[in-house]
């Protein structure tokens, strides 16, 4: 039997496969709320056959958009506007819905991506940014607000109160980001945090923040649905966030009952220099589980059935999430159970899909039409 095609728990939760949709960010809402574009775009990735689905990344206040256009979860109209996607997706799929919850801090108020990604300072567009310490992003840019104690609790309620919302909405699972670069991960770094307080300096108190956030969200959000924690494993910079502090910290998050870490890499800074190949980030979480023995997802530039199934296969790491390949062919997972053998679940309108010989892809089913 295929380890990729192989059920998995993660918490409570039953996953068919090993196969996560990664959180990709669509810059299109509108001040935050979901729109048509979300309805099309999560309706379609819920017939992937992935195991589990991870809504992008979704900001726990307005100036924690990455981009005006970020998606949010703030108030009654940002989470009455998910309602009618989240609706569509248990309509349609039985497969498990996730939420990424972020805040960019020094990495908001900036330009999506088609237009170029720029800052975007408080006269074009933009709003006034967050961060551990006032060191900006980029030289030239408007310094962030280094964050008081006010600060740092009020961005913790919010965390806790998008995380509240995401309950009500029937979200199976959380993933809080605390990588490439935005907020949680600029307090692990001792690039963006150069803080003298209890938050800055040593190990552990650049990680105290993330750690408060964790068990702030763990807390209230219910104990039978779990939550992840998505990392940078190193910053790629001389004096950065390293593998060795992301295992320190995993060991952390994984005391706390932490569900998942997904290994990802990079983002804090221009000034990264960064060896991109096949799996060139799948070192990070193979290490992670070997020495933490935490659940964790493997990314980047994962994009040949062959090759998930090895990094899950050989206990690299225990799921595989797919990003960018899942736009690029939204059936992904389907492909991959054909070459390795596997089963997916799809709607019946799907099930006549299959070429010859492909006719049990979607298990012991009917085919027939008149």
């Amino acid at each position: 039997m295929s380890a990729l095609f192989t059920p998995s728990r993660l918490g409570s939760l039953e996953l068919p496969n090993r196969i996560v949709v990664s959180p990709m960010c669509q810059y299109c809402a509108d001040d935050g709320r979901a729109n048509s574009w979300h309805l099309a775009h999560l309706g379609g990735l819920a017939q992937s056959g992935a195991g589990m689905l991870v809504v992008e990344a979704t900001a726990v206040e307005p100036a924690g958009r990455i981009t005006p256009g970020c998606l949010g979860l703030w108030d009654d109209e940002t989470e009455a506007a998910l309602r009618p996607v989240v609706s569509l997706v248990r309509e349609n799929s039985n497969m498990v819905l996730a939420m990424q919850i972020a805040h960019a801090g020094r990495k908001a108020s900036s330009a999506v991506p088609w237009k170029g990604g720029a800052f975007l300072p408080s006269g074009e567009g933009g709003w006034t940014t967050y961060g551990p310490s006032a060191i900006p992003q980029k030289p030239g840019e408007t310094a962030p607000v280094a964050l008081d104690v006010d600060g740092l609790s009020r961005i913790k309620r919010q965390f806790v109160e998008t995380a509240r919302r995401a309950d009500r909405l029937g979200f199976d699972a959380l993933e809080l980001h605390a990588a490439h670069g935005y907020l949680l991960h600029q307090f692990l770094s001792p690039i963006s945090n150069q803080r003298t307080d209890d938050y800055g300096g040593s190990l552990q108190n650049r990680m105290r923040y993330v750690l408060e956030v964790y068990d702030a969200v763990r807390e209230m959000f219910p104990a039978h649905k779990p939550v992840g924690v998505k990392i940078s494993a190193t910053d790629w910079v001389d004096g950065g966030w390293d593998i060795d502090q992301s295992v320190a910290l995993a060991r952390a998050l994984q005391s706390r009952g932490v569900a998942w870490i997904t290994a990802s890499s990079g983002g804090i800074s221009p000034a990264q220099k960064i060896t991109v190949g096949p799996g060139y980030q799948v070192p990070f979480a193979e290490r992670i589980k070997a020495e933490t023995g935490a659940t964790t997802m493997a990314v980047g530039l994962i994009t040949e059935p062959a090759q998930a199934e090895e990094i899950v296969a050989s206990g690299k790491a225990d799921f595989v999430a797919i990003a960018r390949g899942m736009l690029y062919d939204p059936r992904w997972a389907w492909h991959a159970a054909a070459e390795l053998g596997g089963v997916v679940s799809a709607a019946p309108q799907y099930w006549r899909a299959p070429p010859h010989g492909y006719a049990h892809l979607f298990g012991d089913i009917v085919h027939g039409a008149r």
